[in-house]
């Protein structure tokens, strides 16, 4: 989770919330961008969730999308070069709704979509 936690901080350009020492950060975090809560990481096994129990059921990512609209597209782009994420697919533009994407892996195997604002690209 921690290295999860480092990927998306530094792909998104966001920080955590709430104080770094605090013991239940070793299995869970909030990622803020200003006051707007951003993405929450959990990892598998750790508490008495039900949904997060039997993580060897399913393959990691299983019907899993994760899709983030980002001001700065084409500084996204170079985050996740500098930190050589699998790329899925290079940055494109999506027709539909005129915008650009880049497809992405996250260190867990989540596929990550870095999407400009719906119009950017017409």
């Amino acid at each position: 989770m921690k290295a999860s936690s480092t990927w998306y901080k530094a792909l998104l350009g966001v920080e955590s919330s709430g104080d770094p020492d605090h013991p239940h950060r070793l299995f869970y975090d909030r990622l803020m961008s200003g006051d707007t809560l951003i993405l929450q990481l959990h990892s598998w096994e750790d508490e008495d969730h039900p949904n997060l129990k039997g993580r060897d059921k399913a393959p990691v990512g299983h019907g899993v999308l994760l899709w983030f609209e980002v001001d700065d597209f084409d500084a996204a782009v170079e985050r996740a070069r500098k930190l050589r994420a699998t790329v899925v697919e290079e940055p494109h533009v999506n027709p539909a709704p005129q915008h650009r994407e880049m497809w992405l892996r996250d260190p867990d195997g989540y596929y990550v979509v870095l999407a400009s604002r719906d119009g950017e690209a017409g």
